[in-house]
C-alpha cells in the first residue's frame, strides 16, 4: 500500500511514436473508477486518502463472451429467453460438474483450442471461460 492523497493514471495503446491516450483519469478522495480499453483492458483502483489500492485485469472481447454463451445455453439445453451474461455461474444455471466437462469439451471444439484438466476444473462464470479460451488461442498463435 502507498499512501496518498490523490492519485492520477493515464493509460496510452501503441509503440512510444503513435501512443494513443485510452483514458486518463485522476483521483482525489475516496472512490472507485475503472477504465476500460478496446474490450481486453481494465483498470480499476480505489484511492483513500490513507491508502492506494490497484488491479490490473483482462477481460474476454465481447464476441467471445456472446460465442461462450450461446455454447452453454446449447450444452445446458437453456431456451432462448434465458439471459446469459459474462457473471452468469454454471452451478446457477443448473450445471453439474459432467455439465460443465461437456461444456468445456464444446468450449474445445468451437475454437479449436484444448483445455487442460487442471484449467478446466476452474473454470465457474462464462467470463473465466472466455478468458482462459483467449489466453489458449494467443499462445497458440
Amino acid at each position: 500500500m502507498a499512501a496518498a492523497t490523490g492519485a492520477s493514471i493515464s493509460l496510452r495503446s501503441g509503440p512510444p511514436q503513435l501512443h494513443q491516450n485510452l483514458a486518463t483519469s485522476s483521483i482525489y478522495g475516496s472512490r472507485l473508477v475503472s477504465l476500460n480499453a478496446s474490450g481486453r483492458s481494465s483498470l480499476s483502483f480505489r484511492s483513500t486518502p490513507q491508502s492506494v489500492r490497484l488491479q490490473v485485469s483482462c477481460a474476454a472481447k465481447k464476441e467471445t463472451v456472446e460465442k461462450v454463451c450461446g455454447i452453454v445455453k446449447k450444452q445446458l439445453a437453456l431456451g432462448d429467453d434465458q439471459e446469459l451474461s459474462a457473471e452468469s455461474k454454471f452451478s446457477d444455471l443448473g450445471a453439474d460438474s459432467l455439465d460443465t466437462v461437456e461444456i468445456v469439451m464444446g468450449l474445445e471444439e468451437a475454437f479449436d483450442i484444448s483445455v487442460e484438466e487442471d484449467s478446466a476444473q476452474s473454470i465457474t462464470t462464462v467470463q473465466e471461460a472466455a478468458d482462459l479460451i483467449e489466453d489458449l488461442i494467443e499462445k497458440k498463435a
